[in-house]
């Protein structure tokens, strides 16, 4: 889904503080609850769903089904809890917000760990790196070799994100700020835009399954370059558990597991 740049401070502190998740649920439901006759414990995930092979949507036994490396890494966390994980399907740039309403207990889309986003909510430990990368059609591959050519270029983005903040910084360059990356690959094809700044495992799954697609020599340099989790500002207990899933799941090598299987199955027909 990382993928991420600021966003309003404003949406992001809506909301009073609260601890323990699972808040659209009844009280005994929380995830935070440890009275033994609650109701079993709901952990709510918001993502956007359109981020391959981080989370996406897949036709699984003839249901649609979200999936993806950071869905697994939840699954996880939601089983070390005790709780039963529900999927929210949300627009990026609406996730911080949920997050800080609570109206999801934790935001897994690869989110990068910029200042404004701790200033706004709690964030995990690095759980995962990946390059920056520039996809454009074939026939202007050797047209975009360095980052100076896109001085100018017109350039496709998905918006709220650490891509869109990069393209920003680019000399001349007139953005289109969308909220899929598929919205940003049609208009590659259709050529609106000249290219596009996309997460490197991102843009490894759409060039393989887009025909007429390719990644640029050109590589953007971030410095927010790892991906992170969010809770609820203040919810330390939920980040405390957050952070033990995401080491055992590392010290296990199961986090590189589900990148591999994930980036199989986003490839996969």
């Amino acid at each position: 889904m990382n993928k991420w740049g600021k966003l309003s401070l404003g949406l992001l502190l809506a909301g009073g503080l609260l601890a323990g998740c699972g808040s659209n649920n009844t009280d005994n439901s929380a995830a935070g609850n440890s009275d033994s006759g609650a109701a079993a414990k709901k952990l709510i995930l918001g993502t956007s769903a359109d981020f391959p092979p981080y989370e996406f949507h897949k036709m699984i036994d003839g249901k649609d089904t979200i999936v993806g490396f950071d869905i697994d890494i939840a699954k996880d966390i939601a089983a070390d809890m005790g709780a039963e994980l529900e999927i929210k399907d949300l627009p990026f740039d609406s996730l911080l917000n949920e997050l800080s309403s609570g109206r999801v207990d934790i935001v897994i889309s690869g989110l990068s760990p910029t200042p404004e986003r701790a200033e706004a909510v709690g964030l995990s430990d690095i759980y995962y790196q990946a390059e920056q990368a520039v996809v454009v059609r074939e026939a202007d591959k050797d047209k975009f070799a360095t980052m100076d050519a896109l001085k100018g270029a017109k350039l496709g983005v998905q918006t709220g994100s650490i891509q869109e903040e990069i393209a920003k910084e680019i000399e001349g360059a007139q953005l289109t700020s969308l909220g899929k990356i598929s919205e940003i690959v049609l208009q590659l094809q259709s050529n609106r835009v000249d290219a596009s700044i996309m997460e490197g495992p991102v843009a490894k799954s759409f060039v393989k399954n887009v025909d007429g697609l390719v990644i640029a020599d050109a590589v953007p340099e971030v410095e927010d370059d790892g991906y992170v989790i969010g809770v609820k500002k203040g919810n330390d207990e939920l980040l405390e558990q957050v952070n033990t899933t995401l080491k055992r799941l590392q010290d296990e090598g199961k986090i590189d597991e589900y990148v591999a299987a994930a980036s199989e199955l986003a490839e996969s027909e």
